[in-house]
């Protein structure tokens, strides 16, 4: 029987990598298209340029198809290891870059027909980004994952390596910070 990973697929992520390993490919496409544009979101608003948040994020699966076979369910969440390995490799990415400006990183492109309606969401977007920049690395990590990615505190100390304390401490300064930054343009943006 065809054991096919339909759209509305309940299986968990562990479940899904074990029939991978067992060799089913629509589970791994499936994990695939379930943690993928997540991973691919968190990672262009840390880096703030598209393609390498797209290699990051396929550098981050690779490791995952890599590591399958000895995965073990319950040690930790499968979304929580595979965040990781991408925080990793962008804080990878960013100390590389240390001696670039801000002004030499191209800023992420939109490829999106304009409307202004879409424009207006991609002022308020590229005012997050510029404000999200402006934040230390890990305030933005925390900012990124908790109030973007919507991942609870301890999913996030997990991923950051830090108490679930120091989670709460930096998003709430990177949330203040934040504000700060945007609150020149608040009438502007419609804020």
């Amino acid at each position: 029987m065809n054991n096919l990973a339909l759209p509305d697929d309940t299986r968990s992520d562990d479940a899904l990598l074990a029939q991978y390993v067992a060799g089913d490919r629509h589970a791994a496409r499936h994990l695939t298209e379930r943690l993928g544009p997540r991973l691919i979101s968190y990672c262009r608003r840390l880096l703030g340029d598209a393609a390498e948040a797209e290699d990051v994020a396929q550098e981050a699966m690779l490791r995952l198809w890599k590591m399958a076979p000895g995965w073990q369910p319950g040690a930790a969440k499968l979304s929580t290891w595979v965040f990781r390995v991408a925080t990793n490799l962008c804080t990878d990415r960013l100390r590389k870059r240390r001696g670039v400006g801000l002004d030499e990183i191209a800023e992420p492109m939109d490829d999106r027909p304009g409307a202004e309606a879409q424009l207006l969401t991609q002022e308020r977007q590229d005012a997050l980004q510029t404000g999200l920049a402006q934040l230390p690395l890990r305030q933005r990590q925390a900012v990124i994952l908790r109030h973007i990615e919507g991942l609870a505190n301890p999913e996030i100390a997990a991923i950051l390596e830090i108490s679930t304390e120091a989670v709460e401490s930096l998003t709430a300064r990177g949330k203040r910070a934040l504000a700060v930054a945007l609150s020149p343009r608040k009438e502007e943006l419609g804020l």
